[in-house]
């Protein structure tokens, strides 16, 4: 796989929705909230399961139906491409 350019945080919340950037450091944040924590973790397996495919993966928590997810690339140090992509794969399946 080639290494991502590096985009921004600000490139990159302008083209997502209830993202924000994270202090300290280029990287994009969300937490998501679901019914309860069966529901939070089989969205974690999901994205696990995609995150693995594209060799991009979150860094995040989970406590019971909590799930916060940073998003950044550490390729190019920073936000890129693949971090937007993953946030609208995560945006897509939370519904």
């Amino acid at each position: 796989m080639t290494r991502p350019d590096r985009i921004g945080a600000e490139t990159a919340l302008a083209q997502l929705q209830g993202w924000a950037a994270v202090a300290g450091k280029d990287a994009i944040g969300k937490t998501f909230k679901f019914a309860d924590f069966n529901a939070a973790f089989g969205f974690m397996t999901r994205v696990a399961i995609e995150a693995d495919k594209r060799d991009h993966h979150p860094e995040w928590f989970n406590v019971y139906n909590r799930v916060d997810v940073v998003l950044t690339t550490h390729d190019c140090d920073g936000v890129s491409e693949r971090d937007v992509a993953l946030a609208q794969f995560m945006d897509a399946i939370a519904g």
